[in-house]
């Protein structure tokens, strides 16, 4: 087993681990196992507890967004399943067999990409360049192993493979450099090297958070190319309207922990707007209530 796969720190199961969770929230009853799953996640720093037993989910060939107020602890989350921390107790585990990530180094070789707010793109080198990235490709032979030469023509026909695959038909060149493109295809070509060597799920952190409309649909059409490969997406947005364009379900996470996982189809935006800032929560019939636990009126009756 490599240091990445080891057992998790165990199954403990934080105060509030499930509770208040909607219909569709997870795999109890069901046969389908999860691609990753969290439980009871805890994660300290001092006095301040940013993790307080999250659990997490996420199903196979989905786009689940996670949303949460600023201090929810959902950044804290996301750095756990990507391997940037490591949580204080709990367990995560990927199709059923926990896990244990020291760096985001073992969470790549479990084939976990995430794409961050920064993009992590090197502007000075070509498209093809960036998507190998860390991952270079060398010539056969001794050309290879003694002098160490890349194979530059490999790396630009899978480049353009990739990029025709997804969709991406924006740059002129595979060639060109990074710096003299488009903030929208600079996110290409990081969404594109994440769905290259994504075996498991692909994290993506605020990818339309810079862009303008247009940039932004063409992002968003690409993760749901790199979902209708059959690759999972964890999707960290602020951006309301874009969740509900693309997301499958949503996570909602408030106070450190999953307070509610809903489906765009079955919720009004207000009404999840409404359960991250807490004005509304899930009782255990997956009924939305208020504070005092009176249930919300639906909205379709009061057009």
């Amino acid at each position: 087993m490599s240091p990445a796969a080891q057992p998790g720190a165990g199954a403990g199961s934080g105060p509030g681990a499930g509770a208040g969770v909607g219909p569709g929230a997870g795999a109890a009853g069901s046969a389908v196992v999860p691609v990753m799953e969290a439980r009871g996640l805890v994660k300290r720093y001092g006095r301040v507890t940013a993790l307080a037993g999250a659990d997490f989910e996420l199903q196979p060939g989905e786009i689940l967004a996670v949303i949460g107020d600023n201090g929810a602890g959902k950044s804290t989350l996301i750095k756990a399943l990507s391997g940037a921390l490591v949580p204080d107790e709990g367990e995560i585990l990927l199709d059923g067999t926990p896990v244990r990530f020291h760096s985001p180094l073992d969470a790549r070789r479990m084939g976990i990409e995430t794409v961050y707010q920064t993009l992590a793109v090197a502007p000075a080198m070509d498209i093809a360049s960036n998507l190998f990235l860390g991952r270079e490709q060398r010539r056969s032979g001794v050309l290879g192993s003694v002098f160490r030469m890349l194979d530059h023509q490999a790396m630009r026909r899978a480049a353009q493979a990739q990029l025709d695959s997804l969709g991406v038909a924006t740059v002129q060149s595979i060639t060109q450099v990074v710096e003299t493109l488009s903030g929208g295809q600079r996110q290409a070509v990081a969404v594109s090297r994440a769905a290259m060597f994504g075996r498991k799920l692909v994290i993506m952190d605020e990818p339309t958070a810079a862009l303008g409309v247009k940039e932004s649909g063409q992002v968003l059409d690409l993760i749901r190319s790199i979902r209708d490969r059959g690759l999972p997406v964890i999707l960290i947005s602020h951006n309301m309207p874009h969740v509900f364009e693309v997301a499958d379900r949503i996570h909602v996470h408030r106070l450190g922990r999953r307070a509610a996982v809903v489906r765009p189809s079955d919720h009004r935006m207000s009404e999840v707007v409404a359960l991250m800032t807490g004005a509304l929560r899930l009782d255990e019939n997956g009924e939305l209530v208020d504070a005092e636990g009176h249930h919300h009126p639906d909205l379709e009756d009061m057009d």
